[in-house]
């Protein structure tokens, strides 16, 4: 199994339920990166569009690379009317794409998915004097706001949290600040901050998006989800989590 294509499976619950970012991150990129009409970006695994719409709404001309096939098509039932949207169905790892170059490429939870040598030295290759390569994550804590309900939430991960295959194991370890190994310069790193608050029912949705918990297996995954909306519910069915926005950037000399 190719463990980047799990999300492939649910296209509607991750387009409902991935955390999107904050408006202030997307102003600091756009205004970092110069990104307007006539500046060419490619976005790395889009998904259904978490980060996509300020930068296509900026009128610049927006390329997307998406591996999976149901996620694809979410990508272009959403934005492919849009004359400065433009997708294409493939790995980032082995794609061509010819003579193309690009002023911003950037990820959103994408990028450490795929080899960092390729990665790093792909994305610089492809990027034109003075571009920007830019990378979003996001860091959602639930612990400060509600104690007693994380140690519950732990009680349910202990006991029947018990996927195929662990996260960390999916995939080789990844480090943002290695861009400046392979040329990039002006590493830097900006935090925004936000909120989301989950009903029990949004909140196991949402944990059924990540990567580990979509491939639970039974009878683990039936008792793991409702474990986990029996412990929301019991503290008033909410859940809150206070997220930090995570935008690094480097540029190609």
């Amino acid at each position: 199994m190719d463990y980047r294509k799990v999300f492939d499976r649910i296209p509607e619950q991750f387009d409902r339920y991935r955390p999107r970012y904050s408006q202030e991150l997307f102003d600091s990129l756009i205004a970092y990166a110069r990104v307007g009409p006539g500046t060419q970006v490619l976005e790395l695994g889009p998904g259904t569009g978490q980060a996509t719409d300020p930068v296509l709404n900026s009128g610049c001309d927006y390329h997307a690379i998406e591996l999976g096939g149901h996620l694809y098509a979410k990508m272009l039932e959403k934005y492919g009317s849009r004359p400065n949207f433009a997708i294409v169905h493939d790995d980032f790892v082995t794609h061509d794409f010819a003579d193309q170059q690009f002023d911003l490429i950037y990820s959103a939870a994408t990028i450490q998915w795929i080899p960092e040598d390729v990665a790093f030295s792909k994305s610089f290759s492809l990027l034109k004097s003075g571009g920007t390569l830019a990378m979003l994550t996001t860091d959602g804590d639930y612990k400060s706001t509600n104690e007693a309900l994380y140690r519950e939430i732990q009680q349910v991960y202990d006991a029947y949290f018990k996927p195929e295959k662990l996260y960390k194991d999916m995939k080789a370890p990844f480090d943002y600040r290695h861009a400046v190994n392979y040329g990039y310069v002006d590493f830097e790193t900006r935090k925004f901050y936000g909120e989301r608050v989950f009903t029990a029912d949004e909140y196991a949705a949402f944990c059924g998006t990540h990567c580990d918990h979509i491939v639970i297996p039974e009878p683990w995954r039936t008792q793991f989800f409702d474990g986990l909306k029996k412990a929301v519910l019991a503290h008033g069915n909410r859940i809150v989590f206070k997220d930090t926005y995570v935008l690094y950037l480097a540029k190609k000399p």
